[in-house]
């Protein structure tokens, strides 16, 4: 009997699944089908739920308008992953190889960080940055961002670096590699797929953020893609076309990264959490 029973079981789990990530993805779809219908179409009752006659125009005007926004965003997420991995990776390797004094504790002020929610910390950064001359700046966006995705990145990496065999490191040592020859050439090639996840997570987080963008750069000239679309929103509450045409765009990069690196973010994210 229970041959049979697994076939409308598994029938009826499928079709929950399908009609949940329907449900999810409709508002994506929604995006993309206004961005490709004409403004004069946007009122139309009942509304155009294909786009039946699509057209380009708003693809247009968010290129031809929203070009530098992404570059920044561009900029600015590729300023994040770097600075994370520059501080996280040797973070990490030392919480998890060398085990300085303290280092319980510093596990535990990582995931408090964690829990700190980001309009908190924007205030923080705000009152810092105006003595410090930040505001405004890629720059400064770029050090706010990374706040986020150091204190995950970090546990990351001491949950994978301490599944690596010490083995690996005494044999580099009698070969006379010291702490850094050690990090640098055994530890770094081996935690590739940790690296990866990292780095897209840092990637999209500064990508996406709103939060930050509208605190500390909100009376500058370069700003991300997301003010972008922001200020966009407030100037032409008619466009509807070209303001869903940027928020694609704002979208491949983040859904062609995770297409992309999809089966090394699974291998990073569960690293360290089955050990022998």
């Amino acid at each position: 009997m229970r041959g049979p029973m697994k076939a409308p079981t598994r029938a009826w789990k499928t079709v929950v699944g399908v009609v949940l990530v329907a449900v999810m993805l409709f508002p994506v779809y929604w995006m993309f089908n206004v961005s490709l219908t004409k403004t004069g179409d946007m009122r139309a009752d009942p509304p155009h739920w294909f786009p039946w006659d699509p057209t380009f125009e708003g693809y247009a005007a968010a290129l031809g308008q929203q070009l530098p926004a992404l570059a920044t965003s561009l900029f600015i997420g590729l300023g994040t992953v770097a600075l994370t991995l520059v501080v996280a990776l040797p973070a990490g390797y030392s919480l998890a190889k060398l085990r300085p004094r303290g280092a319980g504790v510093m596990d535990f002020l990582l995931l408090v960080a964690q829990m700190i929610p980001a309009v908190v910390m924007a205030m923080g950064f705000y009152a810092i940055y105006i003595r410090l001359g930040l505001l405004n700046t890629v720059a400064g966006l770029i050090v706010a961002d990374s706040t986020l995705a150091v204190p995950f990145a970090v546990l990351l990496f001491r949950a994978f670096m301490a599944g690596i065999p010490r083995e690996l490191m005494a044999a580099a040592q009698i070969d006379g590699a010291g702490t850094w020859r050690t990090f640098r050439s055994i530890i770094l090639p081996l935690s590739r797929n940790s690296v990866i996840t990292v780095s897209l997570f840092a990637f999209l987080w500064a990508w996406s953020d709103f939060i930050f963008a509208s605190t500390l750069n909100r009376n500058s000239d370069v700003i991300p893609i997301t003010l972008g679309i922001f200020r966009y929103i407030g100037n032409n509450t008619t466009q509807w076309n070209s303001i869903m045409a940027t928020a694609v765009i704002a979208s491949i990069p983040a859904a062609f990264l995770l297409v992309i690196a999809q089966r090394y973010i699974a291998a990073g994210v569960t690293a360290g959490a089955v050990k022998d």
